[in-house]
């Protein structure tokens, strides 16, 4: 493979700029840990590991795919600090991919695939921008929710929290109950699943009407 002239390694640079920020911009809007910057400068260095990796192996013979592939491995430490999770949710899942992918795209760049790393990209953006909407209108109906709510310890209040959460949600996964014997209040964990339309201003009226609520959190 014959060395990449400078020319040619600029453009490569700046059209690795311009994928990673069509994309990064997508992840920014969405209010992602991985957004714009993250994105452009991924892609710009894996775009310059491959261009070295392609020029070193010119001049010293050795093989061109060795430093790329350090680029691959090393990205999953990027993609799991994209990863965050709360309770029973995990989100950043698809941040952590497309880092992984735009890194493969960058790769690509540098390699001097210039059609295939622009329609990986376009590909890519339908994918989190057009299926994002279908989703989350015929697919993710369901969210899981974190209910913590702390009561005074009077007669049927744990037996009314049911209800209402029955009432309330699609399906209670888990509930448990802390008592605490000097305060005479309890602290209810409820983790459940509501349908996507349900409101939480609703939730929080439904749950306020209890009688003997002291407060509450919902996640």
């Amino acid at each position: 493979m014959e060395a990449i002239p400078l020319n040619d390694m600029l453009i490569r640079v700046g059209l690795s700029l311009v994928l990673g920020g069509i994309i990064g911009f997508e992840r920014e809007r969405d209010s992602q840990p991985a957004g714009l910057r993250t994105h452009m400068i991924l892609v710009i260095g894996a775009c310059l590991a491959m261009m070295l990796s392609i020029n070193i192996a010119d001049s010293a013979g050795t093989d061109p795919t060795r430093l790329a592939a350090q680029v691959v491995s090393g990205i999953g430490f990027l993609g799991a600090g994209a990863i965050l999770r709360s309770g029973f949710t995990v989100k950043g899942l698809t941040t952590a991919t497309t880092l992984w992918t735009m890194a493969i795209v960058g790769l690509a760049v540098g390699s001097g695939y210039y059609v295939v790393s622009i329609v990986t990209t376009v590909v890519l953006m339908i994918v989190l921008s057009v299926l994002d909407v279908y989703e989350k209108r015929f697919v993710r109906i369901n969210v899981i929710r974190n209910v913590v709510i702390e009561v005074h310890d009077t007669k049927g209040i744990i037996r009314a929290v049911r209800k209402t959460m029955a009432r309330i949600a699609d399906q209670v996964i888990t509930f448990s109950v802390q008592k605490s014997v000097k305060g005479k209040t309890l602290r209810l964990e409820i983790v459940a699943r509501f349908n996507r339309s349900e409101k939480l201003e609703n939730m929080v009226e439904q749950i306020s009407e209890i009688e003997g609520v002291k407060s509450f959190k919902i996640e």
